[in-house]
């Protein structure tokens, strides 16, 4: 008889990605509409919901024994489930320690502990490589991620954790620390302007990052980052999410564009 549940449904994209590499997408019967990650979930599994938002009645219709989701943000989803008697758990997590975490915790609630305690295990080895390898660069950059342009957001804790591991310091390392998106809105451009990034990367949520539009803000041409045309996009399915992409595919995105400027010709001479 399978242990734990038998009927999951996933309201954000992070534990599709995780039960997929745990061989465990057989439990899964409905999943947030914004999943990419990975590709055939979007063709296997039903849509129920965005990510402040659910479809309750169509959850309620695939009997699930288990639903899954992310943040303070789906709280309400969260409890009019509990109110229509499904078991919820929603994890809180913002940092990297706490995704690796994340994997193995979801992976003991639906019954294969070990085999998910491996798999973080090898996340975690993933890491320590791409950090040992920054350790080698002879400059570390400094690095502004934008989340967000209208208005300004910077990066969340993890993403600034990631920057690190790749040889970058993020300029805004005290706002990373604030989990709601809210408490990270810059009111104008200027203190990017004083932080004089070496390298900014963006990730507007949902939308092509326009490195073009950044650089015409007024000002940031001053930026070092602008002057030497280091602004790059991170795609945001992988580095916006607190799940193994961002460790993963997130992080050597990362790694490769501070290698890079790192070791051009510009920082050699």
């Amino acid at each position: 008889m399978t242990a734990g549940p038998r009927r999951i449904v996933c309201l954000t994209e992070e534990p599709t990605e995780v039960l997929y590499a745990l061989g465990e997408q057989h439990r899964i019967v409905g999943i947030s509409g914004f999943t990419v990650r990975p590709p055939q979930a979007r063709r296997e599994k039903p849509k129920v919901s965005a990510f402040t938002s659910a479809k309750i009645d169509e959850i309620l219709k695939l009997e699930p024994d288990f639903v899954v989701g992310f943040s303070d943000i789906q709280a309400d989803i969260a409890a009019e489930l509990v109110r229509r008697g499904v078991e919820v758990w929603i994890s809180n997590h913002r940092s990297v320690d706490g995704i690796v975490d994340y994997v193995r915790r979801l992976g003991a609630l639906v019954g294969v502990g070990p085999r998910a305690d491996a798999y973080a295990d090898t996340l975690r080895r993933g890491l320590d490589a791409i950090e040992a390898q920054a350790a080698k660069l002879p400059y570390r950059p400094r690095v502004y991620f934008e989340e967000w342009d209208e208005p300004i957001i910077t990066g969340i804790r993890w993403v600034a954790e990631l920057i690190r591991i790749a040889g970058g310091d993020d300029v805004f390392p005290e706002l990373s620390a604030q989990s709601l998106a809210r408490a990270r809105i810059l009111a104008t451009g200027d203190p990017v302007i004083e932080r004089s990034p070496d390298i900014i990367l963006g990730s507007w949520c949902g939308k092509k990052f326009r490195p073009e539009r950044v650089a015409a803000r007024p000002g940031w041409d001053s930026i070092p980052a602008v002057r030497d045309g280091e602004l790059h996009e991170i795609k945001s399915p992988l580095i916006l999410q607190p799940g193994p992409a961002a460790l993963t595919d997130g992080v050597a995105a990362i790694a490769s564009i501070i290698r890079n400027w790192a070791q051009s010709s510009r920082r050699a001479a």
